[in-house]
């Protein structure tokens, strides 16, 4: 959108905020709220254009702008950006993956943990969990015991020399996450936190849960969020 196509749309709410106001004077804040209340009951898209997208395909260009996909395609470019960092801070280092950081800064936090809870913890599918794992145990990272309570589990720990190497990659990783967090402002790192924590909190349960297992979970899960 042009800057004067903005000016002009602006206009015309300030003209109907007036009229809604009915002569009463008009101060900023008010006329803020009046604006996010018509974004919510409008269809009009709250996102800026995606810079990858071309301009053809006019019907696939508005699906994707509507809001729960635009969200959901920024969160997949900013884990892409975050994987990409850690990747790169982790090199050098027997850490392979941000999975490998995750599951030994996890395990740091608890005396053991069987091979399920670590995965599930991690977020992880069971295969690729078991495959971190594995790499943990070839660099001595972690070490596995048969649990005591449980033959058929595993029980797993951080190793000392693990919990070296963790300290020692701890100092770059928050470098990391200033780059994540880029260019906010702290009140509004502590806004997104916020918002961040609520959805993680969301979607961690259902993954305990084990609630989405198929596509159709996945449509009967999303009909039901208000």
């Amino acid at each position: 959108m042009k800057s004067y196509e903005l000016v002009y749309k602006l206009l015309n709410l300030v003209e109907q905020y007036e009229k809604d106001r009915d002569g009463k004077e008009i101060f900023l804040n008010d006329f803020s709220g009046f604006l996010i209340n018509h974004l919510e009951h409008s269809d009009t898209s709250l996102t800026s254009l995606d810079i990858r997208f071309g301009d053809k395909d006019a019907e696939s260009q508005e699906l994707a702008y509507q809001i729960d996909n635009s969200i959901g395609r920024l969160f997949v470019y900013m884990s892409r950006y975050a994987k990409s960092y850690i990747k790169k801070t982790l090199e050098g280092t027997p850490i392979q993956s941000p999975e490998d950081f995750t599951c030994l800064a996890i395990l740091l936090t608890h005396d053991s943990l069987s091979k399920s809870e670590l995965i599930s913890k991690n977020i992880q599918e069971k295969t690729s969990g078991t495959e971190v794992i594995r790499r943990l145990l070839f660099n001595g990272l972690v070490k596995q015991w048969d649990d005591q309570t449980d033959k058929r589990s595993k029980r797993i720990s951080i190793t000392e020399s693990g919990k070296k190497l963790l300290h020692q990659v701890f100092d770059d990783m928050s470098y990391v996450g200033k780059m994540v967090t880029g260019n906010l402002s702290y009140s509004e790192k502590l806004k997104l936190q916020y918002l961040l924590q609520k959805l993680e909190s969301f979607h961690f349960q259902l993954h305990e849960d084990k609630v989405i297992n198929t596509k159709e979970d996945i449509r009967s899960m999303a009909l039901t969020i208000k």
